[in-house]
């Protein structure tokens, strides 16, 4: 009785080293679709901005590089609105927006991470019942409430509904609740008090989720368009994202304007995130410990 032969070594290793090359190229494949998918509109907006009079806006195939390029639709917007104010604006609303989650998000996570307390488990289910509700369907109750306050039609009753959002507390209470518990038990040996273990022992733990938290706030409260829409009446109190509105008239229409003001609203949130990157990354990766 013959027993069966195994298959030679190279024959399996050939075709493992195939299986391997298979994939990484579909790895690639999906990879190259998501650079497409969200660098691509991205491109597509540049690329209008830059173009000239003389070239086709929409050809088929589309045209990225620009026959005529320019930047004179820069200037143009700039003559048209006024960039400045607007950019102010939202710089300031951006700035108490990052404070606002950068304190009150550290301080509530804190809390919810580490201290023990009565109710914390319902402020917790609380924020996250937050993050289920849609913006859209609290946003009357939002604006009767910043109106009774006597905060319409100002940037602190747009920065007011995210000075604190629900999400960036969660990040920072997982952020706390990973730490170790000695770091804790080492400092009530020591004599230290809640604020001074939150201040000097569990803060510098998670620099990088707070980094996090600040790169969400900026880009959030930036990005906004829906709410200060409804609070703002005044065209000097816009921040920029309603103030490019003014670039699509009722009877013009230019979208080499509307692209160019669209990337002078992305300068600010790259640059923004050029500086903290490198605590965002490390907190991401680091998950609320310090490395």
């Amino acid at each position: 009785m013959t027993t069966p032969q195994s298959p030679p070594r190279s024959r399996t290793s050939s075709a493992r080293t195939t299986r391997a090359r298979a994939a990484d190229a579909t790895r690639y494949v999906i990879l190259l679709l998501m650079v497409v998918l969200m660098a691509g509109p991205l491109l597509w907006q540049l690329s209008l901005s830059l173009k000239g009079v003389g070239d086709e806006l929409y050809a088929r195939p589309p045209e990225l590089i620009p026959g005529h390029p320019t930047l004179a639709n820069f200037s143009d917007v700039l003559d048209r609105i006024p960039v400045l104010n607007y950019l102010f604006n939202s710089l300031l609303v951006a700035a108490m927006a990052v404070v606002g989650n950068v304190v009150g998000a550290t301080c509530a996570g804190y809390a919810l991470g580490r201290l023990r307390f009565r109710g914390r488990g319902t402020a917790t289910a609380l924020c996250v019942a937050a993050l289920l509700v849609p913006t859209e369907t609290v946003l009357i109750s939002q604006f009767l409430l910043v109106r009774s306050a006597g905060l319409a039609n100002t940037l602190v009753g747009v920065v007011l509904p995210m000075i604190v959002v629900a999400l960036n507390v969660l990040l920072m209470r997982n952020a706390f609740r990973n730490l170790p518990a000695e770091l804790d038990e080492a400092a009530v040996l020591d004599g230290a008090n809640a604020w001074q273990r939150f201040i000097s022992i569990s803060v510098p733990q998670v620099k990088g989720i707070i980094a996090v938290v600040a790169i969400f706030a900026f880009v959030g409260s930036w990005n906004d368009f829906l709410w200060p829409l409804v609070v703002l009446s005044d065209e000097n109190s816009y921040t920029l994202t309603v103030g490019l509105t003014r670039l699509r008239g009722t009877f013009y229409d230019d979208p080499r304007l509307i692209a160019a003001g669209t990337i002078i609203a992305l300068v600010p949130i790259v640059a923004f995130f050029a500086a903290l990157q490198r605590y965002f990354f490390r907190g991401l990766e680091s998950g609320g410990l310090k490395g």
